[in-house]
C-alpha cells in the first residue's frame, strides 16, 4: 500500500538582485548547506528537494505552481536568507495548494563577533527578510507553520518533521479513492455524514459497492494463492491448533484467506486506498472479514467498522503520516471501562479488526464465535496493544463542519490476563483522567469509533487540521471541562462567522 519512494518537501529561498551575482552565489551555496543539515540529521520522514534561489514574482509563481502540479510534493519550506521585498511573493503564495512551512534561521548558529562588517549583516539577515515574508502571508490570510531556530537544532528538525508528516497525510487524503462495502449500520448517527463536502474539503472520494461485487472476487481466488497465504499466517502468527493443517477448523483460516485475496485484488484493480465493510451487509461472504481486514490495516489501507467511512479515511490519513516511525496505528473503539480499583482506565476493542502493527507482541490467530453478523465463526488476531504514550481522534460531521476530537492517552497492559476476550485490544489511561476525559468527549460530539496511533501524536494532527482547514479540539493534561466547554463555544461562534463571510 504504501510505496517504498520517500514524498518530497521543496526547500525554497528568497532573496533578491540588491546585494549583486556574487551575494547571490553565497545565498545559494548556504542555502543548500541548511537543506544538508537537515537531511543530514537522518530525522526527516520526507525528501528534502532544494530548489535555486528565487528572485523574483514569476520565478516564484512558477515554482509554486509547480509545487502544485506535482505528485511527489506534500508541501514546501520557504525561507527569506536576506531581504526579499514581499511583493514579489504575492501572485505565487496566492496560487500555492501545497502545505507551506516557514522556516526562520541562518545559516550560522553563533555571532562571529570580532569580525562582522556589512557584508556579513547584508548576506545574514534573514532576521530582518522574515519578517517581511511573515507579513505578507499575514496579509494574504495565508495558512502556514512557523518554525524559528537553526537548522541543527534537534527540537526545530522535530517540528519541520511533525509539520511533513502532517503534509504527507494531508496529501494522502487528498487523492484517496474509500470503497464501501453496502452502506453504514442501521439507526447509527455518527457514522453518516456528508460525502460531497468530504470529497471538497479532504479530497476523498467514497464511493458503494455492492457486496457481492467482493464475494465474485472471493470467489475466484485460486487455491494456490490460498496456499501460500496460510503458509504465511503459520510463519508470521502464533496459529491455533484447530486453525494449523490437519485441524477441524483448518477449512476456516482457508476461507479467511480467501477473503483477504479477493478483498486485496478488489482494492488494488479499483485503486482504493481505505475501505468499509458491515456486518448487517454481508451478502454471500460466510465470514465477517476479521483478519482479512487487521492485515489489509497493517499494509497501510484505511478501515472504518459498520460502514464508518470518516474513520476510514482517517485512518488512511494517519497511517501515512506515521510511515517509517515503527510504531503502529489502527481502528478503534472505546468498549468499557474500569472506573477502579487503581487507576481509571478504558478497554478498547472492536468485534474482530484490531490492526496488528500496535501489538505489544506477537500475534495469535484464532476462530471463535462471534454473536453478530449470521454467519460462520470468523478468524481473527488477538493480542493486547504495546504500552506507551499514543493519541485517539476521531472524525465527526456536526452538521455546518467536521470536527476532529483528540485524547492524548497512555497505553499500560491490562490490569490483569484477558482468557476470555478472544479480540484484539487496548488499554489506556486517557489525559488528564478518565471523567474529564470522557465528559470533554462526550461534549465535543466525539464518535465512538476512532484512530488510535502510537506513531502520530497530538502536535503533528494540529498541523494536519490546519492544512484540511477543519476544527481540532484536543483533550490533553491540561484540559478542565469548564475550559473545554468554552472552547466549543468559542469555536462554534468563530466557524459561524467565517462561514458568513465566504
Amino acid at each position: 500500500m504504501s510505496s517504498a519512494a520517500k514524498p518530497q518537501v521543496w526547500f525554497l529561498t528568497g532573496s533578491q538582485h540588491l546585494y549583486g551575482a556574487d551575494t547571490l552565489e553565497q545565498v545559494a551555496s548556504q542555502s543548500q548547506q541548511i537543506q544538508r543539515m537537515l537531511t543530514e540529521s537522518g530525522r526527516l520522514s520526507v525528501e528534502l528537494v532544494w530548489r535555486p534561489v528565487l528572485t523574483d514574482s514569476t520565478a516564484i509563481r512558477d515554482v509554486l505552481l509547480a509545487a502544485n502540479g506535482d505528485p511527489s510534493c506534500v508541501g514546501v519550506i520557504a525561507w527569506m536568507h536576506t531581504f526579499s521585498p514581499a511583493k514579489m511573493w504575492i501572485t505565487g503564495l496566492d496560487v500555492l495548494r501545497k502545505p507551506l512551512l516557514h522556516l526562520h534561521t541562518q545559516l550560522n548558529e553563533a555571532l562571529p563577533w570580532s569580525s562582522i562588517d556589512m557584508d556579513f549583516m547584508n548576506l545574514n539577515q534573514a532576521a530582518h527578510g522574515d519578517r517581511e515574508f511573515g507579513y505578507i502571508q499575514t496579509r494574504l490570510g495565508v495558512a502556514r507553520k512557523t518554525v524559528a531556530g537553526h537548522a541543527l537544532d534537534p527540537e526545530v528538525v522535530r517540528r519541520i518533521d511533525e509539520w511533513a508528516r502532517a503534509a504527507t497525510g494531508a496529501h494522502h487524503l487528498r487523492g484517496l479513492r474509500l470503497a464501501r462495502f453496502g452502506d453504514n449500520m442501521r439507526d447509527v448517527a455518527v457514522t453518516e455524514g456528508d460525502k460531497v463536502e468530504a470529497e471538497l474539503r479532504f479530497g476523498v472520494s467514497v464511493n458503494t459497492y455492492g457486496v457481492n461485487d467482493l464475494v465474485a472476487e472471493v470467489d475466484s481466488v485460486a487455491d494456490d494463492e490460498v496456499d501460500l497465504l496460510v503458509a504465511d499466517y503459520a510463519d508470521v502468527y502464533r496459529l491455533g491448533q484447530d486453525l494449523a493443517r490437519g485441524g477441524a477448523r483448518h477449512e476456516s483460516l482457508r476461507y479467511a484467506a480467501r477473503i483477504e485475496a479477493g478483498l486485496r485484488r478488489f482494492l488494488t484493480e479499483g485503486g482504493f486506498g481505505a475501505f468499509t465493510t458491515n456486518f448487517q451487509d454481508l451478502g454471500g461472504l460466510r465470514q465477517l472479514p476479521g483478519l482479512a481486514v487487521q492485515r489489509l490495516m497493517a499494509d497501510g489501507y484505511g478501515f472504518g467498522g459498520e460502514g464508518d467511512w470518516k474513520t476510514s479515511a482517517l485512518l488512511a490519513a494517519v497511517k501515512a503520516m506515521g510511515t517509517g516511525t515503527g510504531l503502529g496505528t489502527s481502528f478503534m473503539e472505546d468498549y468499557t471501562y474500569h472506573f477502579g480499583p487503581g487507576m481509571p482506565k478504558i478497554l478498547g476493542a472492536h468485534m474482530l479488526e484490531v490492526c496488528p502493527s500496535v501489538a505489544a507482541a506477537r500475534p495469535s490467530c484464532e476462530i471463535h464465535p462471534l454473536g453478530i453478523g449470521d454467519r460462520e465463526d470468523p478468524v481473527r488476531l488477538v493480542f493486547d496493544a504495546a504500552p506507551g504514550p499514543a493519541v485517539v481522534v476521531g472524525l465527526a460531521d456536526i452538521g455546518d463542519r467536521f470536527r476532529l476530537v483528540a485524547n492524548d492517552i497512555e497505553v499500560v497492559p491490562p490490569d490483569e490476563p484477558l482468557p476470555n476476550l478472544p479480540v484484539a485490544r487496548a488499554v489506556w489511561q486517557p489525559a488528564p483522567n478518565l471523567r474529564t476525559s470522557a465528559e470533554c468527549w462526550l461534549t465535543a460530539g466525539g464518535p465512538h469509533h476512532t484512530v488510535l496511533s502510537q506513531a502520530v501524536g497530538s502536535a503533528v494532527l494540529r498541523d494536519f487540521a490546519q492544512m484540511v482547514d477543519t476544527e481540532l479540539v484536543l483533550i490533553d493534561a491540561a484540559t478542565t471541562t469548564e475550559a473545554f466547554a468554552d472552547r466549543l463555544r468559542w469555536n462554534q461562534a468563530y466557524h459561524r462567522l467565517a462561514q458568513g463571510l465566504r
